[in-house]
């Protein structure tokens, strides 16, 4: 039998009670301890770009453990917001059970999870009826503008593709991928604009709507930003890595090469 599949020794339940020794004041974990709900905001990034690069690098035995890391980060919220009377994993569970019923009509018929709808809905229809769900939702919250509720905190790439799409929800987006490309264009003519007037506040702003610009792009074609430039920083990685190879296999370190010698061993590491 597949060890992934075997019969596990241990539970949720078993997991909730570890938290709560962690966090027990006169027997736990000093860090553990030590932690408040800012506090670990951090290992939860970490840990969440870590499950996504082990998705994308296809290591699905990897996968399995960076989901139970990226796991005991909700528990661990759930257990200090427990501590201070806020919630418990149970009610976080209950929500989120609530929401994805409640976001999902087409599956779940009258709110009931064996509720079986009749009929068939399209992708688009999903889409359509998620985003006009949530804009209920953030409705009831008194978050009435389209962007609202869009976090600061968001990478800026998964941000701006966000704002975009929400922004394109009510018809202002470009209809053409030759438009984008267009407007994009005069971004990259602005930018060389305020390179040449040396002026420094100019060139900040205008890089940043080149930079929109692509992400605008890069959602018409139906790409995630932020993947797809994960994908192209781990090629540059893996080029540049084969470049120091080369160069100590000539016993020449890099920083002793020249523009010619450097673009000569960029172009092999490509070729392979």
């Amino acid at each position: 039998m597949n060890k992934a599949l075997s019969t596990p020794r241990y539970s949720i339940a078993d997991l909730l009670r570890v938290m709560e020794r962690l966090r027990d004041p006169k027997h736990g974990c000093p860090w553990d301890l030590k932690q408040d709900f800012k506090s670990i905001v951090p290992s939860t990034l970490e840990e969440c770009y870590e499950l996504a690069s082990a998705i994308e690098q296809e290591d699905y035995h990897h996968v399995g453990e960076e989901l139970g890391d990226v796991m005991f980060q909700v528990v661990f919220y759930a257990q200090l917001g427990s501590e201070q009377g806020l919630f418990n994993f149970e009610q976080v569970v209950n929500t989120l059970v609530e929401k994805l019923v409640r976001r999902h009509p087409h599956v779940f018929a009258a709110g009931e999870i064996e509720g079986v709808a009749n009929g068939s809905v399209s992708v688009d229809d999903v889409n359509a009826s998620w985003e006009a769900i949530k804009q209920q939702e953030r409705s009831a919250r008194e978050q009435h503008g389209v962007l609202a509720d869009v976090p600061v905190a968001l990478p800026a790439l998964p941000r701006a593709q966000k704002l975009q799409k929400r922004a394109a929800a009510v018809g202002f987006d470009w209809h053409e991928i030759g438009s984008v490309m267009q407007k994009l264009e005069e971004e990259l003519e602005e930018l060389r604009t305020a390179i040449g007037n040396d002026n420094a506040a100019a060139v900040r702003e205008e890089m940043g709507d080149v930079l929109f610009s692509c992400v605008n792009l890069s959602r018409h074609l139906k790409l995630d930003a932020e993947a797809t430039l994960r994908e192209s920083s781990s090629k540059f990685e893996q080029r540049f890595r084969a470049m120091e190879l080369m160069a100590a296999k000539a016993e020449t370190p890099l920083h002793e090469l020249d523009e010619t010698a450097l673009d000569s061993l960029w172009e092999r590491a490509k070729a392979l």
